[in-house]
């Protein structure tokens, strides 16, 4: 598949880290999907498109059209269709909240179809980009919409929970919580709220996934891992920790994983494959 993607011009890289064209025909469909510190809008031009989430109580999803899903906290599996004809953004943990009017909470580890967050204007947005032949303009009329669809005044904590998720991101989420919330001289409990607000999760738990990101890009499966380096560079200073967040954020043990990766190494093409890893 071709991934053409590029940042968006300012303001909007403040909120979003790429949007992206994604074409062409899958060499696997099925994608086991670790959380990563992102949140997403995807309006989908091909077949439908399948997700599954590791919590085995939530009903699968078919998706046809476009959905918009917030941060991950736990893995899922994602089928793409025979032929991939996709256009999506990449949001930052935060960037997704000064586009919906909607708390960040009821998109974590969920998805809404776009007429249910931007009321009524799915099929306009997808006829937008599905009339356009090139790439190139597929992202030109993208980030024209997502101009037209940032407030102009952020709501109460934006501000201080974009600075904040900024140093996280910037550190891989190894500068302890706390002393982010003295820096900014508010309280624990106060910052978890407005991240709860403008993220859908704890300070904590958006540090977690940059952590855990940072050592799941940085493996590479082509020369010899030494895991404990690896897992300690990433911040991860107790091995059992390790092991179990890995588990759980994958559902394979670091052995299992590499040994997987080993057998698709030399298929990496684009950024859509740094993560996600073939399940069939």
């Amino acid at each position: 598949m071709e991934y053409v993607g590029r940042v968006p011009a300012p303001p909007l890289d403040r909120f979003i880290d790429d949007i992206y064209c994604l074409t062409g025909v899958p060499r696997h469909r099925l994608m086991n999907v670790p959380p990563m510190p992102s949140a997403h809008l995807f309006l989908h031009l091909g077949g439908p498109v399948r997700l599954w989430d590791s919590d085995r109580s939530v009903a699968p999803a078919v998706f046809t059209e476009g959905w918009f899903m917030g941060v991950w906290t736990r893995r899922f599996l994602f089928e793409y269709p025979a032929h991939v004809r996709l256009v999506g953004v990449h949001f930052k943990p935060w960037g997704m909240s000064p586009f919906v009017d909607m708390p960040a909470a009821e998109l974590c580890n969920r998805w809404a179809p776009v007429d249910a967050v931007w009321q009524r204007s799915g099929d306009r947005i997808r006829n937008r980009v599905g009339d356009v032949a090139s790439a190139a303009e597929t992202l030109r009329v993208l980030e024209e919409e997502l101009r037209s669809r940032l407030v102009e005044a952020p709501a109460r904590g934006l501000d201080l929970v974009q600075h904040t998720g900024r140093r996280l991101e910037t550190s891989h989420g190894t500068i302890p919580v706390g002393s982010l919330a003295e820096a900014a001289g508010v309280s624990g409990n106060h910052l978890a709220s407005l991240f709860k607000a403008h993220v859908g999760v704890t300070p904590k738990r958006v540090a977690r996934i940059y952590r855990f990101a940072r050592l799941i890009v940085g493996v590479d499966a082509l020369r010899p891992v030494d895991w404990s380096q690896l897992a300690q560079t990433a911040g991860y200073f107790d091995h059992a920790h390790f092991s179990r967040e890995f588990k759980d954020f994958t559902g394979h043990t670091p052995t299992e994983y590499l040994a997987r990766q080993r057998r698709f190494a030399t298929e990496r093409r684009g950024p859509q494959d740094f993560g996600p890893m073939p399940a069939d």
